[in-house]
């Protein structure tokens, strides 16, 4: 049963959130329900009434005896502080399953406190993308925010052009920044009872801890490392990473101009405002590795009252990134290579094919099923450096006695459908002309990523000029 509650709101100072009703749109129309999600998250009973969902999490009508905030954050975008907050955006509340908070918030449901100079508004086709997006990557194996639903306002959106309006319904463990601190220490002067409250939703047992901040820390960068490096695993790219847009809880959100990539090149950029390539394909765990020093310089007051102690306390956690990161992104390489018995020479065997890959502008996901199938890129198997580095990698393949290690190995980390640039907007623009068939089927095949199936082929040139865009 949907009966949502609002910790946020009732344990906390007024200064992190803005009461804030959703603004009623004209004419919704429901184009996306999340059925299997509705049903974990147990409120499919209550969604049951088509008129009664699309008035909900189109904002239009509010759940009695709830109390809908926008959050107020900071951040971090491309290196500036900004001082930020949900400027299109309200948390319904959160549904409690199983003892679990989940938040149910709606993007694009209009102007609040932190709109600046926004509508409060979001183009239909931007919601319509992060469904798709966030669905493929929880597929994937992804720690990913959810889709519960995307709904059409029937009111224009005005950007560049005029667009259709939609609302997103977003379900997330929560949408808790590293901004967040940023705001909690230099604009409430209540650090350490925002602190006391996240700890308590997602790390309840640190707080037995005489340093329950420099342990809470400890947690974020591991499962920051294992976002990272699942994001690295499949070709993804986030777009925008700035400090408002990580995730404390370790989930990939805000799916803005974020894209994966086809040819593989570490430096590979399709965010329209990433003009430095700050945020490209392979400088991601280095930017991850700086978010987590503005979080820690966020929590210094509570690692210890000396600043001199705090700061040498993370530093020295901070440090351990590096090292730790390597180690659990050689382990996925290896993985996806289905090399089962590891040694530190697989380290050079991993740089050289990236190098080669690179070199001759292949494709990163369709390479790897290609090497479990045998089916490699002409162009890879008429360069002698690729041959010496093919039987480099069968004498790794070959120490496990039992190949089928190896292959299952790769067959699990190697998913052969991704949401490819081409397809989504396709998928996207027959869904705006009312269409809604390529969008559904796209959706249909890209939550069996690792079923056997015929690999994907980008028309040629496509991603040459291709760019994703915020859609603010």
């Amino acid at each position: 049963m949907l009966k949502l509650e609002n910790s946020y709101r009732a344990q906390l100072p007024s200064q992190f959130y803005e009461d804030q009703v959703p603004i009623s749109v004209a004419h919704p129309e429901l184009l996306c329900f999340n059925d299997s999600l509705a049903q974990d998250l147990k409120i499919d009973e209550d969604f049951s009434n088509p008129d009664l969902t699309k008035n909900i999490l189109s904002g239009k009508q509010v759940l009695k005896n709830t109390n809908p905030i926008a959050q107020a954050y900071a951040g971090h975008q491309f290196g500036q502080f900004t001082m930020l907050g949900d400027g299109r955006a309200v948390l319904l509340g959160e549904q409690v399953v199983d003892g679990n908070r989940f938040d149910v918030q709606l993007k694009g449901s209009g102007i609040t406190k932190y709109s600046r100079r926004g509508d409060g508004r979001a183009t239909l086709s931007s919601m319509l993308r992060e469904y798709l997006m966030s669905e493929a990557m929880f597929y994937l194996g992804v720690k990913t925010t959810r889709s519960l639903a995307v709904v059409k306002t029937g009111e224009p959106v005005y950007r560049e052009k005029i667009f259709d309006g939609g609302v997103l319904t977003r379900i997330a463990q929560s949408h808790i920044r590293v901004g967040t601190f940023e705001y909690a220490r230099f604009y409430t002067g209540q650090l350490e009872t925002f602190t006391k409250y996240v700890i308590e939703r997602h790390d309840p047992d640190l707080l037995r801890h005489d340093n329950y901040a420099l342990e809470f820390l400890k947690n974020v960068i591991d499962r920051q490392i294992d976002l990272i490096v699942d994001w690295m695993r499949v070709g993804f790219i986030h777009g925008v990473m700035n400090t408002d847009n990580m995730s404390i809880a370790g989930e990939t959100i805000d799916y803005g101009p974020c894209a994966f990539m086809n040819t593989y090149h570490p430096k590979t950029v399709f965010s329209s405002i990433d003009r430095q390539g700050r945020y490209a394909f392979g400088n991601q765990p280095h930017i991850a590795h700086w978010n987590l020093s503005i979080l820690a310089n966020s929590i210094l007051p509570l690692i210890a009252k000396n600043e001199k102690e705090a700061v040498a306390s993370a530093e020295a956690v901070l440090h351990t990134f590096p090292d730790e990161f390597a180690r659990r992104y050689s382990a996925m390489m290896c993985a996806k290579l289905g090399i089962t018995h590891s040694e530190s020479s697989d380290n050079q065997l991993v740089d050289d094919l990236l190098a080669l890959l690179a070199k001759h502008s292949i494709d990163y996901t369709n390479f790897f099923v290609s090497l479990r199938y045998d089916s490699i890129d002409n162009r890879l198997l008429a360069d002698q450096t690729f041959m010496t580095w093919h039987s480099r990698w069968q004498k790794a393949f070959n120490r496990s006695a039992n190949k089928e290690d190896g292959l299952a190995f790769m067959d699990q980390n190697n998913p052969i459908i991704i949401p490819r640039n081409h397809l989504i907007e396709e998928s996207l623009s027959d869904a705006i002309a009312g269409n809604m068939f390529t969008f559904n089927n796209l959706l249909q095949k890209l939550s069996k990523p690792y079923a056997h199936q015929d690999t994907q082929q980008v028309p040629t040139g496509y991603d040459q000029n291709y760019q994703t865009f915020c859609g603010t």
